[in-house]
């Protein structure tokens, strides 16, 4: 009975444990990759002017602007090409108002 408690619990935790190990990079094979160029058709169809297109944690990384221009960081999961993350980043103050 008791090792029949272990394997369930084992069970119910396994999953949650993957799932918190996906939040933290993109785990594929290199050979279910989208290539870059269809990462550079997504940020175009979004209307983002790519600066650079990165690997960071396994995951596509699209260092860019938005279409106001806005400075922006994109996570790409490189098989799906699913948009999982979207951070807009700080303008930094070149000190000319001053």
């Amino acid at each position: 009975m008791r090792k029949t408690l272990i394997i369930l619990a084992f069970l119910v935790v396994w999953p949650t444990g993957a799932a918190l190990a996906e939040e933290d990079g993109c785990f594929v094979p290199m050979s279910d990759w989208q290539p870059r160029e269809a990462v550079a058709r997504l940020a175009e169809s979004k209307g983002w002017r790519v600066r650079r297109i990165k690997i960071d944690d396994g995951c596509y990384e699209i260092d860019g602007r938005d279409a106001q221009g806005r400075a922006l960081e994109v996570t790409v999961h490189p098989a799906t090409l699913q948009v999982i993350r979207i951070e807009y980043e700080e303008e930094e103050d070149d000190g000319a108002d001053e």
